[in-house]
């Protein structure tokens, strides 16, 4: 019975005569033997979309992309629909894993110099899908409409704001109107639903026409460059003795993407989804906003580069990273093919991934943001309050309610964006200290209209106590010296 309809299909779908010859087509033969197991990132990029797919029409059945529910909607997945949260985390880490995937699939292929003659198009092609696919990533950021994705979306909005001429008219766009607001995230759910799948399906379909049409490329042999006058030639000889791709290549491109699938389920059994956060309050003090880390190495550049290099970062500086990855093809469109022969070309993805790691190091960890559970993770070291009057322990307490901790470190416990304050007292005078907690200054707000003054005094006073045994406060140097300790008896007259 299964016969007779597949034969009733197959005579008015043609189906077999328009299958078969996609999938006998030959490649060469060393890309289906050892090396072959290089080839299968590509196949394993398309099963994770392919998953982002069924898992986001599934989460789009419950999702509400409006200001006032987007947030309940993905806390009633999380909590209340069956499944709804391995759902959400398929789909959280099904994503990081095709970044990952669409990444090392363009380091091989650029390693191995698949992007020369006459697959020049094909790597064009491929630099699009990666910006889509980052485009898909940074847009279902936004989605989450916690504190992170609010405070994504301004910075993303202030860096559009930047273009010459038209930055105003961009934000506008973005944002569906002046300010962050229920047409933003509408805004942002279109694209991230229609808009950038849609393209990234038809750049998809373009690159596995053009991989189709100009073949898989041979696995690069040390002594064989490719001479765009002689490689035509040469690679129909090779496929002449080549295999079908239906074959130990299928194999192996199903093997590892299915073995993608199960890494991807397992991690989100055991870690879950991602989020929400807090919800996205501006006013919320305590918001340590940071992208996902597809864009943390952009955050730690922007945090580390001068405010003068700004400019140049947010639009020229990607326009330049484009253009380069556009240009690699045309600029070595021929030669050899092989790593061992391309010292510059490892070179380059070395120190390229190098500067990556450390950027998106820098950005995880970030020194300058603070540490948001300092506060309530790391209490004061108790010699600090050891025998301390009434006034100073009610600082102390002040100094944890109001998350001085976040920022601030005691003997190394505590956050870093601002200076340890181990031993603050020999630095700062007592009026200096209240200075600086009512006016702020750097890159401390100001505290004035937060605290009462009963509250700065204790504050102060337990500040003024952050010093080592033994030692003196510190003091104006027009204040007059200390009495000794013990002051002589004066002489009668």
């Amino acid at each position: 019975m299964l016969k007779r309809i597949w034969a009733w299909l197959d005579a008015r779908l043609k189906l077999r005569e328009a299958l078969l010859p996609v999938m006998e087509h030959p490649i060469p033969r060393s890309s289906a033997g050892p090396l072959g197991w290089w080839y299968i990132f590509g196949s394993a990029s398309l099963t994770l979309l392919l998953l982002q797919i069924l898992t986001g029409i599934g989460l789009a059945l419950v999702y509400v992309p409006s200001a006032d529910q987007a947030y309940e909607s993905l806390q009633y997945l999380n909590f209340e629909q069956p499944m709804g949260w391995f759902l959400r985390a398929l789909h959280n880490w099904g994503a990081t894993a095709m970044v990952v995937m669409v990444l090392v699939h363009m380091t091989q292929v650029f390693l191995f110099g698949a992007f020369k003659y006459p697959r020049e198009l094909t790597w064009v092609v491929g630099v699009f899908l990666l910006l889509l696919t980052l485009g898909m990533a940074f847009t279902g950021q936004v989605l989450r409409w916690d504190g992170d994705a609010y405070w994504g979306v301004s910075v993303g909005a202030s860096m559009m704001g930047r273009v010459p001429g038209v930055g105003g008219h961009l934000v506008q766009f973005l944002l569906g109107g002046p300010v962050i607001g229920g047409d933003t995230l509408s805004r942002f759910f279109t694209l991230h639903v229609f808009v950038v799948p849609g393209l990234l399906l038809f750049f998809l379909a373009i690159h596995l026409w053009l991989v189709y049409r100009r073949g898989v490329s041979e696995a690069p042999v040390p002594g064989q460059p490719v001479d765009p006058k002689t490689y035509d030639e040469q690679y129909e000889k090779e496929l002449a003795r080549g295999v079908p791709f239906f074959g130990d290549a299928m194999r192996k491109d199903v093997f590892f993407s299915a073995l993608t699938v199960l890494v991807v389920v397992i991690i989100s059994a055991v870690w879950g989804p991602k989020g929400p956060g807090a919800p996205p309050d501006p006013s919320l003090i305590p918001a340590n906003p940071r992208p996902d880390w597809y864009f943390l190495w952009l955050f730690g550049l922007l945090s580390l580069s001068p405010a003068w290099a700004e400019t140049f970062i947010i639009l020229v500086f990607p326009v330049l990273l484009v253009g380069g990855l556009i240009a690699v093809p045309f600029l070595s469109s021929r030669g050899e093919r092989a790593p061992s022969r391309r010292p510059v070309a490892v070179l380059s993805v070395i120190v390229i991934f190098t500067i990556l790691g450390v950027l998106t190091w820098y950005g995880a960890n970030a020194p300058w943001s603070p540490a948001m559970d300092a506060w309530s993770g790391q209490p004061v070291p108790e010699k600090m309050v050891k025998n301390s009057t009434p006034l100073r322990l009610q600082g102390m307490v002040v100094f944890q309610n109001k998350q001085c901790r976040n920022c601030h470190a005691l003997e190394g416990s505590g956050g870093q964006r601002g200076p340890d304050l181990t031993a603050v007292g020999v630095r700062l005078t007592r009026d200096d200290l209240i200075r600086q907690v009512i006016q702020g200054g750097g890159d401390m707000p100001a505290y004035g209209k937060q605290l009462r003054p009963a509250q700065v005094t204790a504050l102060v006073d337990f500040l003024v106590s952050l010093r080592p045994a033994g030692q003196a406060p510190a003091r104006s140097p027009a204040a007059p010296p200390p009495p000794p300790a013990h002051a002589p008896d004066r002489p009668k007259r």
